[in-house]
């Protein structure tokens, strides 16, 4: 039996890369495209405001003389007509630090859920291999844990090396066919509690 990498297990992780990639884009675009966009639009903003301010036609940007030029000013360049926030160069840089860091985690994150592909747990010759090659004899398993598998779909093969007991995990959630695997343990220690008690 060979249990490789689930779909369930696949598309979660997918999930997962698609959101942080979404939060890359998020601030990347920010950084790049939409702050200093608005900079932009907020020096234009800020200079209507001081000249305005030096005739006396407004005194701040509450002033209905300065909302009426301003809206009549970014109709006319395609601008939307609510007020442009200040993007300081600082906090522009620190959209795209942050994006180019989640970009780099997303692909971390992409070579890791690969290289989980190349795991796979098995019960090959009576021997079971985790996921981390870690080879027990099905024989040696004394009892299956079964504490998490209602809610992660995770049991432990419990067994002993020099009177100090192991476990080995089976994960059905991640590697589809371990359930073949516990249900072939749990065949063989029944026939081994029958054959004792015979």
């Amino acid at each position: 039996i060979i249990a490789r990498i689930s779909n369930e297990w696949r598309k979660r992780m997918l999930i997962l890369f698609s959101m942080y990639c979404g939060i890359a884009l998020w601030f990347m675009s920010d950084g790049y495209y939409f702050w200093p966009q608005e900079q932009s639009r907020y020096q234009e903003y800020s200079q209507l405001l001081a000249e305005l301010k030096s005739t006396g036609k407004a005194e701040d940007s509450e002033s209905s003389a300065f909302k009426l030029e301003w809206q009549r000013r970014a109709q006319a360049a395609g601008y939307k007509n609510k007020a442009p926030k200040e993007r300081t160069p600082d906090a522009i840089n620190e959209q795209r630090m942050i994006g180019w860091g989640a970009l780099i985690g997303s692909l971390i994150f992409a070579a890791w859920i690969a290289w989980n592909h190349t795991r796979k747990v098995s019960l090959v010759d009576g021997c079971i291999v985790d996921s981390k090659g870690c080879s027990v004899p099905i024989s040696a398993i004394e009892n299956i844990d079964k504490k998490h598998w209602k809610n992660k779909g995770i049991a432990y093969g419990i067994y002993s090396v020099e009177a100090r007991a192991k476990r080995i995990c089976l994960d059905a959630h991640k590697f589809k066919g371990c359930d073949q695997i516990i249900a072939e343990i749990e065949r063989q220690i029944a026939q081994k509690n029958t054959s004792s008690a015979s």
